[in-house]
C-alpha cells in the first residue's frame, strides 16, 4: 500500500505542476489521472500495484461522492432553483425510470447470458450520473440556470435514489424470481429517502445555526470555519448510512440546506477545503480507476460491450430525458445538450465495487465490464466534449433565452463560483 500511495502522491505533484498549463483545455483531470493509472498498471508499464483490496478502493470513492454532493449542492443558488425545481423533478422522475426501463430492456438484447434482474441491476448501476466530469456545464453562468442547476440537483440525487433499486435488483436477481417487486421496492426506497432528508435537514440545521451564532458572536476562527462544511458532510453520511437510509442523498441535501441557511458567500467562503479535498480524492480514485479496472475492462473486450456502453451514453440517456422534458418549454437543442450531459463516474464505480464485494452474481463479470467502459467513454467524451459544446450551446440560446446571464455585466462577479481550483476547468469568457 506504501508504494501505491507514493506513486499516486507523484502523480498529484506531477499534475499539480502543468495543472495552469492544461486549465480550460480538453484533458481534465478525470481523462488524465484515469490515463496515468492505467498506463502505470499491470497491463501496460506493471509499475503501480493493482493487488489494491476492493473494500479500500470502494472506500475511497464513497467518501470522495460524499464530498463532491455535498459541496456541490452548498453552492446552488436555492431561491432560483425554489423557481425551477420543476426541471429536476422530471429529469429525476421521469427521465430515471425511462433510462432504468431502457438500459434493462437493451441489456437483454445485447447480452442474452445476463438474467433478466442482472440486466436491471446493470441499468441501475449506470442510471446516476456525476456532473463533476462535465463541470463546465454546471458552472458556466453563461448557461441558463435551469440547465446547470438541473443537471447538479440530478446528479446529487440520482445515485442516492438507486441504491435501493440496485440493492433490491441484486436481491431479486440471486434469487432468480421477483416476488411483491412493486411493494418492496417502494417500501425500501421511501425509507431510505425518509431517512436520508430528515438527517440531512437536521445536520444542516444544527450545523448552519452553529455556525452563524458562532459567527454573530465573534466566536468563530476563519481558519476553523473550512472545517465545518467537511464534518458535516462526513457526519452527515455516516449517521445516515447507519441507520439505513441513503448517505448520498442526505450529504446531497444537508450541503443545499447548509448553504441556504448560511448564505451563498458564506458557504462557497467556508468551503473551499471541502471543495479541494474533494477534487484530490476525486483525481486519486480515477488514478486508482484507471490502474485497477480499466485493465482488467478491456481484457476480451468484444463489439456488445462497446456498443453497449455507446448506447447507455446516448440513446438510453437522451432519449429519456427528450421525452421528460416534453411540455417542459425545453427546444430540441436543450433536450439534447441536457441529455448529453448524463456523465457516468464516481456512482458508477462505487455500485460496480459493491456488486464485486458484496454480491455473488454469475453475470457480475460481464456487468463490472461493461460498466467500466461505460465510465472510461465517458470520461474521455464528455470532459473533452463539455468546454466547446458549452460553448455553441451559449451561442445559440443566448439572446433568446431570459434564465441565461451571459448578458448581465455583473453576472460573474455577483454570484461566486465554486472554487474548485483542481478539478474544474473554468469556462472560456467568449466576450
Amino acid at each position: 500500500m506504501s508504494s501505491v500511495i507514493t506513486q499516486v502522491s507523484i502523480a498529484l505533484i506531477a499534475f499539480a505542476c502543468v495543472s495552469g498549463r492544461l486549465r480550460g483545455g480538453a484533458f481534465t483531470p478525470a481523462i488524465l489521472f484515469s490515463g496515468v493509472g492505467f498506463l502505470l498498471g499491470n497491463k501496460i508499464l506493471d509499475v503501480i500495484a493493482t493487488d489494491i483490496h476492493v473494500g479500500n478502493i470502494r472506500l475511497l470513492a464513497e467518501v470522495t461522492l460524499a464530498l463532491v454532493l455535498f459541496g456541490d449542492a452548498a453552492s446552488l443558488d436555492a431561491r432560483r432553483l425554489s423557481h425551477e425545481v420543476g426541471f429536476p423533478a422530471r429529469l429525476l422522475g421521469i427521465g430515471l425510470p425511462l433510462t432504468i426501463i431502457f438500459g434493462a430492456g437493451i441489456a437483454l438484447c445485447f447480452f442474452p447470458d445476463l438474467l433478466f434482474f442482472e440486466a436491471i441491476v446493470l441499468a441501475v448501476l449506470l442510471a446516476p450520473t456525476d456532473a463533476a466530469l462535465g463541470q463546465t456545464v454546471v458552472s458556466d453562468k453563461r448557461l441558463p440556470s435551469r440547465v446547470r442547476q438541473g443537471l447538479n440537483v440530478e446528479s446529487g440525487l440520482n445515485d442516492g435514489v438507486c441504491v435501493p433499486l440496485l440493492f433490491t435488483a441484486v436481491a431479486f436477481a440471486e434469487l432468480e424470481e421477483a416476488p411483491t417487486l412493486g411493494g418492496t421496492i417502494i417500501v425500501d426506497l421511501g425509507k431510505e429517502i425518509g431517512i436520508a432528508i430528515a438527517l440531512g435537514t437536521v445536520v444542516a440545521f444544527v450545523v448552519g445555526f452553529m455556525m452563524t451564532e458562532s459567527k454573530r458572536r465573534g466566536w468563530l476562527d476563519e481558519a476553523w470555519a473550512q472545517v465545518v462544511p467537511l464534518a458535516a458532510a462526513a457526519a452527515a453520511y455516516t449517521a445516515t448510512d447507519e441507520l439505513g437510509g441513503s448517505g448520498f442523498i442526505a450529504a446531497f441535501v444537508a450541503g443545499m440546506l447548509y448553504g441556504r441557511r448560511i448564505g451563498a458567500m458564506d458557504a462557497h467562503s467556508s468551503s473551499r477545503l471541502l471543495e479541494e479535498i474533494g477534487g484530490v480524492l476525486s483525481a486519486v480514485t480515477f488514478f486508482v480507476f484507471g490502474a485497477v479496472l480499466i485493465g482488467d475492462g478491456i481484457v476480451n473486450l468484444d463489439f456488445a460491450t462497446v456498443a453497449y456502453a455507446v448506447a447507455s451514453l446516448t440513446v438510453i440517456r437522451m432519449v429519456p430525458v427528450a421525452l421528460s422534458l416534453v411540455g417542459s418549454g425545453a427546444d430540441r437543442a436543450t433536450m439534447a445538450f441536457t441529455g448529453w450531459f448524463g456523465p457516468r463516474g464516481l456512482a458508477t464505480i462505487v455500485f460496480m465495487l459493491t456488486i464485486v464485494e458484496e454480491s455473488d452474481l454469475e453475470g457480475t463479470e460481464r456487468i463490472v465490464q461493461v460498466a467500466t467502459v461505460t465510465v472510461l467513454l465517458s470520461v474521455v467524451a464528455h470532459g473533452a466534449s463539455a468546454p466547446w459544446l458549452t460553448e455553441r450551446f451559449v451561442n445559440r440560446i443566448r439572446p433568446n433565452d431570459p434564465s441565461s446571464e451571459y448578458d448581465s455585466p455583473d453576472s460573474h462577479a455577483s454570484i461566486p463560483r465554486p472554487h474548485r481550483s483542481l478539478w474544474v476547468h473554468p469556462p472560456q469568457d467568449s466576450r
